[in-house]
């Protein structure tokens, strides 16, 4: 895997990925950016909360849960000394569909915190505390 970050001014970049998408990022008026995109750990913060949907949706999928929504909501919390590293981080699930089970949608979340978001895992193993929860809401 690969990227590229490029400084354009201030503190604007742009992101490449190695697939070919890019994104702005930038930083707060107050440090020297014009808040034209998300922040970088923002970008990290919600490419964890990706990682770990797609992988709750597969899961589900691959059980044939009939799921027509899917949102993860994420709240972090940094230390207050630099390096401002996430110390806790919990991530709520918002799942539709129709007849989902309760028992489908806890599995599902369990072993993508578990065993295959690498980016939620990786966290975890620097020692950020993760918490997940989850609602159902019938189509």
């Amino acid at each position: 895997m690969k990227a590229s970050v490029k400084w354009t001014d201030g503190r604007q970049f742009i992101a490449e990925s190695g697939s070919g998408h890019s994104v702005v990022i930038d930083g707060p008026p107050d440090h020297g950016g014009r808040n034209t995109g998300p922040r970088p750990m923002e970008m990290l913060l919600m490419g964890m909360g990706a990682c770990t949907s797609f992988d709750v949706l597969e899961i589900l999928e691959k059980s044939r849960a009939p799921v027509t929504d899917c949102v993860a909501s994420l709240e972090a919390e940094r230390a207050d000394t630099v390096p401002s590293v996430f110390t806790k981080i919990h991530v709520h699930f918002t799942v539709t569909g129709k007849g989902l089970k309760e028992k489908q949608v806890a599995r599902a979340v369990e072993l993508s915190a578990e065993k295959y978001c690498s980016a939620s895992i990786m966290l975890v193993k620097g020692g950020v505390e993760m918490t997940h929860s989850f609602t159902i809401v019938e189509e």
